[in-house]
């Protein structure tokens, strides 16, 4: 293995320390040597909309990062799609940004000592190993083209087919169906997988073996987290069943190998920090538990991202839901260390409810807008919106349900359906909520919150109030990306152990509930009258 130093040139070898002039100006970097080493732990985050890498410090804080959007595809009323190409283009591009910001930070390339990769879940991707080219574009975790499949494998064995080894029921959500429609709807990718030159991964993978393509192949692997929301790994060994892969028509040489979500599957073969250990994978939401610190039996937290997902730490169990909630892994921080299982609801469409009033229907101007239209009224006057544009999932599961606005008058205005959007979500959370405690017995003490959309004030009260317990935000937000470099630099021994990472992240602010419950339980009911009325819209074939 080649020296990082030598990857790098002798210039990486000496450290930049920033000078003040008198008057506290920064001057001119000068280059010392014999200065103590400084650690820093690289987060690429890739999202449904947007890919950034995060450069974080031994304290937990960003130092620099960059992020960059891709296009979205809509081939098809339903269907979504992403380049892939796109995608891992956007990762250098990112990664090259980020760190060309460190000198300004008083820092060097040579600082980087791990990467993690986190990623949006579930969308799956299927390339050429040989030529290291996509042979679709990636089918997207909310893209719902594979209906018909998952009614057809529902009504062979029932939606819970799978259920008692994967821990998921038959959906469009999960990678399987998806891998399962394209093999038997693209040519090429049926062509592939005879001639065995087919890779399948979802987006961690796809990025780790571009990433680590020394010419010969990269790394084909995916860690437990990921691999868990595939609807082919048996929960309890962290394996690939081979007699679900047998009856989805997949091939199990065509998967990846699974590893942990905190050891080192590979090093970087290309960017401007070659040699760097890729040392940390997770799916976004494992990588949010992590970095919210949710290490433990009863522990739970909800992202707003595109979409809302709620995650209950159960321990080293799995625990199994009666209420339509997921059995998943929450994490398995190395390869000795214990799987950690979790109960998870996910909800379809949260920020991505924002970005259609937005783009299609010109109510707003931009996300930040919303609070501000939403605070103009101070109720929704009985309007309810259920954005089930992609069906609904926890816990309803039913891809049938269409997105809706109900409750309307000839008094309603542009406000009360922003106030309607932003209570939906809130609603949502408390669903998968009560799901949560039904199934597992735990009275949560607080709900940790994170993501994009936990900077809108007003969503975290109606947050508070929907669910009747205390809402906190940590210090950095961005989790997501903090979880994956926990796991890289747990791997790498940045930091000892997940004891030295509490107090890394702690609380910034508290909201507290100021409606009563009588007045929460009154709007929740509303709201499941105006859900049941967004199904069997879903028009046949669309």
């Amino acid at each position: 293995r080649r020296d990082r130093r030598a990857m790098l040139g002798r210039s990486a070898l000496l450290r930049p320390s920033a000078r003040l002039q008198p008057g506290g100006r920064k001057c001119v970097l000068s280059f010392s040597r014999g200065l103590a080493p400084k650690k820093l732990v690289g987060s690429l985050d890739q999202g449904t909309t947007s890919t950034r890498f995060i450069l974080f410090d031994e304290h937990a804080r960003s130092v620099a990062s960059h992020q960059m959007e891709h296009k979205q595809f809509y081939p098809r009323d339903g269907w979504c799609e992403h380049d892939p190409l796109e995608i891992f283009d956007n990762a250098v591009e990112c990664i090259d940004a980020a760190v060309a910001k460190l000198a300004d930070q008083g820092y060097a390339a040579l600082d980087v000592v791990a990467v993690g990769i986190t990623n949006q879940r579930e969308t799956t991707v299927v390339w050429d190993k040989h030529t290291g080219q996509p042979l679709h574009n990636a089918v997207v975790w909310l893209d719902l083209r594979t209906a018909e499949l998952a009614k057809e494998l529902s009504q062979q064995g029932g939606q819970d087919r799978f259920r008692s080894v994967t821990g998921l029921p038959v959906s469009t959500y999960f990678s399987a169906v998806k891998l399962a429609w394209l093999i038997r709807h693209e040519p090429a990718v049926a062509k592939a997988i005879q001639e065995d030159r087919a890779l399948f991964g979802t987006v961690d993978s796809w990025l780790l073996w571009k990433l680590t393509h020394n010419g010969s192949g990269g790394v084909h692997a995916t860690d437990v987290t990921n691999a868990s929301r595939t609807m082919l790994m048996d929960l309890e060994a962290c394996e690939w069943h081979a007699p679900t892969c047998e009856a989805l028509g997949v091939p199990v040489s065509v998967l990846p190998r699974i590893v942990s979500s905190s050891e080192v599957v590979g090093r970087l073969a290309c960017t401007s920090i070659r040699g760097a250990p890729v040392a940390g994978m997770l799916g976004d939401q494992h990588a949010a538990m992590l970095g919210q610190l949710a290490t433990e039996r009863g522990e739970a937290k909800c992202t707003y991202g595109t979409g809302c997902f709620l995650l209950l730490n159960v321990g080293e169990v799995v625990a199994p839901s009666s209420h339509g909630l997921l059995s998943t892994v929450c994490f398995k921080l190395g390869k000795d260390a214990p799987t950690l299982y979790a109960l998870e609801g996910g909800v379809a469409i949260a920020g991505r409810a924002v970005h259609w009033l937005r783009d299609n229907l010109g109510i707003i101007s931009s996300a930040k807008e919303l609070e501000q239209l939403a605070r103009e009224v101070d109720s929704t006057e009985g309007v309810s919106f259920v954005p089930a544009f992609s069906g609904l999932f926890a816990p309803y599961w039913r891809s049938d349900a269409r997105a809706v606005i109900v409750g309307m008058t000839l008094y309603t205005t542009r406000q009360h359906i922003a106030r309607a959007a932003l209570e939906a979500v809130a609603l949502q959370a408390r669903e998968l909520l009560d799901a949560m405690v039904a199934d597992s017995g735990a009275s949560l003490p607080c709900l940790k919150v994170d993501g994009g959309m936990s900077v809108n004030s007003l969503l975290l009260q109606m947050q508070a109030d929907a669910v009747q317990v205390s809402v906190v935000v940590p210090r950095e937000v961005e989790t997501t990306a903090l979880g994956a470099a926990f796991a890289a630099g747990l791997a790498t021994g940045v930091w000892r152990d997940v004891a030295q990472l509490r107090g890394l992240n702690p609380p910034a602010r508290e909201i507290v509930p100021r409606a009563t419950k009588r007045e929460a339980d009154a709007k929740l009911d509303r709201w499941k009258d105006a859900v049941t009325r967004s199904f069997g819209l879903a028009v046949q074939g669309g």
